[in-house]
């Protein structure tokens, strides 16, 4: 009898699991296992919210591998020395696992597979979380793209879907002692994410239905909706995929055989949002230094503002004046989520009329996200701040007023995260500091003005782009 541990990281699942297809096809008897090691993931350990979800992500894989007659062997410590400890108590012979791409992982998963196959033990990582490895697709030159549109077209043109595989009917496994998942300290001592699970259901079967839901729903019409945070647009994928709950190419295989006539422009739309998640990880992997420093040399330059605790306290807690700025980040602190319309409004209130650097916004997002993903997260804020690749240019200053009433023309988003302005009339939510009266009678307790004055704010941070240049 051949034993293998088959080592879960980002990959949450049964179904669409190459390593752990691979181990079982093999004819292994399996150690499932993971190994909680957050102090490898150097200076980007996952945040509060991440830990709240996987905290119910372990839970939901523990009771899957349970119902197989299994179950997780949590472990906590340094990656190689548990491994090795696995595989004394066991007798495994093998190590399967699913690739992490991360600056920081990608040299330590090297080091252990080259320290195991020296101690004689068989090792085989896969691909379980891309369509495409970071290091697949290249320019003409052989060099890594920098923009978008190039990189999805030479994508499209090998795009071919891995087979899709079923979770397995029963598992030939090995019991081992671990951690019981409180001993990781996963979730917040204050419960603060207790509002979180109103609105997710973390897990493998939290994420098929999440899937589901939004092939028979919002995938009808999402070209033209997911820019509108006031309504459920877009599929709400995003943690799913980053704890790898569901495999990308499970959601991709779901909506091509819904293709038809009047479907594919909304399949086609949703599908080039994976790609964004697939060019991300891409550019980390090139460019690792994306994660800290600005891709685009020149903004080393940039006249950032010194971080002022008071201000960036008030953009964080959603108390800026401004009411689609402090929608989105109350949405976020109550949910661990933000619409990504209202991403790009927050980011770019904090990089350009607030003028302070991105990494600020950078790491609240990366506390407070539950879907907070090192490549995405990264480049988003690049690109925000048009220091990144493929960026908004700097000189491109969201006014969030007028992107208030292009996309949430009701204000049903504002008034649902900011209620104090449900009161005013419609046209006084999106600037209530123009209607001081107003605001006085039904919203006291509001900022009677923004934080920065938008027009002096954008004014300011043209000037100091040109000052760069």
């Amino acid at each position: 009898m051949s034993i293998a541990i088959v080592w879960f990281r980002r990959d949450l699942r049964l179904r669409d699991n190459p390593a752990l297809q691979a181990a079982i096809e093999a004819g292994h008897t399996i150690v499932p296992a993971y190994i909680h090691a957050p102090q490898e993931e150097g200076a980007w350990a996952p945040g509060a919210a991440s830990d709240a979800w996987l905290h119910h992500s372990l839970q939901q894989l523990d009771a899957q591998l349970r119902a197989l007659g299994s179950a997780l062997v949590v472990r906590s410590g340094d990656s190689m020395a548990q491994l090795q400890a696995l595989i004394a108590e066991s007798g495994a012979e093998a190590v399967y696992w699913n690739r992490k791409y991360e600056p920081a992982t990608q040299p330590r998963d090297a080091a252990i597979k080259r320290g195991l196959r020296e101690q004689g033990v068989q090792v085989e990582s896969h691909n379980g979380y891309l369509l495409f490895e970071p290091w697949e697709l290249a320019t003409l030159q052989g060099g890594p793209y920098k923009v978008f549109t190039p990189f999805w077209r030479n994508a499209l043109t090998r795009w071919r879907l891995p087979a899709l595989s079923d979770a397995p009917g029963s598992l030939n496994a090995i019991a081992l002692p671990g951690l019981p998942l409180q001993a990781l300290g996963l979730q917040p001592r204050l419960g603060w994410d207790g509002g979180f699970w109103e609105h997710w259901q973390p897990g493998e079967a939290g994420a098929q239905e999440a899937l589901e839901v939004f092939a028979e729903g919002a995938l009808n019409g999402y070209r033209e909706q997911r820019d509108l945070p006031d309504r459920t647009g877009t599929s709400l994928l995003s943690p799913h995929l980053h704890f790898g709950e569901i495999a990308p190419w499970r959601i991709a295989h779901t909506l091509e055989a819904m293709r038809s006539a009047g479907r594919d422009a909304d399949i086609d739309g949703y599908i080039r949002q994976l790609g964004w998640r697939e060019f991300s990880w891409h550019l980390l992997h090139h460019f690792p230094q994306t994660s800290d420093s600005n891709l685009n040399p020149r903004f080393e330059r940039f006249a950032w503002e010194p971080a002022q605790p008071a201000l960036l306290e008030a953009w964080q807690q959603g108390r800026t004046g401004i009411p689609i700025i402090d929608a989105g980040m109350r949405e976020l602190w109550a949910t661990g989520y933000m619409h990504n319309r209202v991403r790009m409004l927050v980011g770019s209130f904090l990089c350009k009329h607030m003028r302070m650097h991105w990494q600020h916004g950078a790491r609240w997002f990366w506390d407070t996200l539950v879907d907070a993903d090192l490549a995405n997260n990264s480049m988003g804020w690049q690109w925000i701040a048009g220091t990144g690749a493929d960026a908004a240019p700097y000189f491109r200053v969201f006014n969030p007023v007028t992107q208030a009433q292009k996309f949430d023309p009701q204000a049903r988003y504002i008034s649902r995260w900011v209620p104090e302005l449900a009161a005013l009339p419609l046209k006084a939510r999106f600037a209530p500091w123009q209607f001081p009266q107003l605001l006085a009678e039904h919203a006291p307790s509001y900022p009677t003005q923004p934080l920065v004055d938008l027009a002096q704010g954008r004014d300011a941070a043209l000037a100091a782009y040109q000052r760069c240049r």
